[in-house]
């Protein structure tokens, strides 16, 4: 079994605030390693539900959060940002059985995450097809578009409700839960092992109950924070710009869709 796992930390057990997220700032050093953590006890619920080949995509800022060494040796590792338009999938491929998405978190415009955000902080909103999406949403039809089912996912109480939502038969872990500003969280540890067996569990029933079939057609809308952000990206081919802070764009073609996100939220 042929296992991809995308990475991000804004979810990870008692995660709380910005400074605890970014590279250089005091609480860094301690959420990249519950961050290392949790990938790990995906790693090993995937091993033991029999995946042979894990490749995992650190996803967060960077690209260079994980400890590496820490890692199993039956894992390989994609480190930073190769510009390609898969972004956080970036390595996937039909070849994978399984993805999972570790410390992820929900979509800009919810409230259920203090550090709730969609690509980075300059969109407000983001909306395929009439509907709030987050980075899952983008990532889960980036694994459709490649015929793998997503089939785990762990994060905050929010996220996982709407991953169960867009993808029923996946399992999810929720590690915690914001209220404003604050997150109340399972402890670290409780949560590495409900990641464990919560994989584990997922990899071991029925992979194609977790099939997302991707819609036919696909409107995007981009709320930015700031009109001279959406103005700039508005001469990007095929991109609307219907008023002052926000975007739209519509195409059948899941891929085109990816490579223009990709380039107007740069």
């Amino acid at each position: 079994m042929k296992v991809f796992i995308s990475a991000d930390i804004e979810g990870c057990a008692a995660i709380t605030t910005w400074d605890e997220v970014h590279k250089g700032r005091a609480g860094h050093q301690e959420f990249r390693e519950q961050m290392t953590a949790e990938v790990v006890a995906a790693c090993e619920g995937a091993r033991a539900a029999g995946a042979t080949d894990i490749l995992i995509k650190d996803a967060h800022e960077s690209g260079c959060n994980l400890i590496v060494s820490r890692l199993p040796e039956y894992a390989r590792i994609i480190r930073a940002w190769s510009g390609h338009p898969y972004v956080m999938m970036f390595g996937l491929d039909a070849s994978f059985d399984a993805a999972l998405f570790i410390g992820y978190h929900d979509a800009a415009g919810s409230d259920t995450n203090p550090l709730a955000h969609t690509m980075n902080d300059r969109i407000a909103r983001l909306s395929i097809n009439g509907e709030l999406a987050s980075e899952f949403t983008v990532n889960a039809y980036t694994a459709s578009l490649n015929g793998v089912p997503p089939v785990f996912l762990s994060g905050d109480r929010g996220i996982c409700g709407a991953a169960e939502q867009l993808v029923p038969g996946m399992k999810t872990i929720a590690v915690s839960e914001g209220f404003g500003r604050s997150t109340m969280s399972l402890a670290p540890a409780k949560a590495l092992r409900l990641i464990r067996e919560g994989v584990e569990e997922a990899l071991a029933g029925d992979l194609s109950r977790c099939s997302l079939g991707l819609p036919d057609r696909f409107e995007v809308v981009l709320e930015f924070n700031n009109a001279s952000d959406a103005y700039r990206s508005s001469f990007y081919p095929g991109v609307e710009h219907p008023e002052a802070r926000t975007l739209r764009f519509v195409s059948n073609d899941y891929f085109e869709v990816l490579r223009t996100i990709r380039f107007i939220t740069l």
